[in-house]
C-alpha cells in the first residue's frame, strides 16, 4: 500500500495545487483516465470546503489531504480540523453565522457535488475533525508498485 500525505495551509489557491498532486498520484496509481477529471473535481470540491471551514472558523492548523494505493481501489481522504462533536454532518460546521451567511448552503452543495462525482464516498470525522472519504477502483490489470 502506498500513502501520499499532503497538508496545506487552508488558502484558496492551494487548492489548485492539491487537484493536480491528486490527479498526478491518482494516474501513477492506474486510475483509469477517463475518471482522472473525477477525482480533481471531486479533490477540489473537498479541499475548497475545508478551506472554506478553517477560514470560517478561525483554524490556523493545515488542511490534510492523504492520497492512498491499494490492491483494488485508490482513495483519497480530505481532512479539516474543525472542531466539534457533529463533524460528520452536511451543515454541521456551520452553526447560525455561517447559515446566515449562506456558508451552510455552500456546504451542502459541496457535498452534493462530490457525492455526484464520486460512488464511494463518506462525510465522518475523526480524532481532529470533518473527514470526507472518497475512492475509485483500480482497473485489477494494472500492477502493484
Amino acid at each position: 500500500m502506498a500513502t501520499v500525505e499532503l497538508r496545506f495551509s487552508a488558502q484558496p489557491e492551494h487548492v489548485r495545487t492539491a487537484r493536480l498532486v491528486a490527479a498526478a498520484v491518482a494516474r501513477r496509481a492506474g486510475v483509469e483516465e477517463a475518471v482522472l477529471d473525477e477525482v480533481r473535481l471531486a479533490v477540489g470540491e473537498a479541499c475548497s470546503r475545508a478551506v472554506g471551514l478553517h477560514r470560517s472558523h478561525g483554524v490556523t492548523a493545515p488542511v490534510r489531504v492523504v492520497l492512498t494505493e491499494e490492491e483494488k481501489v485508490f482513495s483519497i481522504e480530505v481532512g479539516d480540523e474543525v472542531p466539534g462533536p457533529a463533524g460528520a454532518l452536511p451543515g454541521s460546521h456551520g452553526g447560525a453565522d455561517a447559515a446566515d451567511a449562506g456558508g451552510e448552503d455552500e456546504d451542502e452543495m459541496g457535498l452534493a457535488v462530490i457525492s455526484g462525482l464520486v460512488d464511494d464516498v463518506e462525510v465522518g470525522a475523526d480524532e481532529l475533525g470533518g473527514l470526507i472519504r472518497m475512492s475509485w477502483p483500480k482497473p485489477p490489470s494494472h500492477p502493484l508498485h
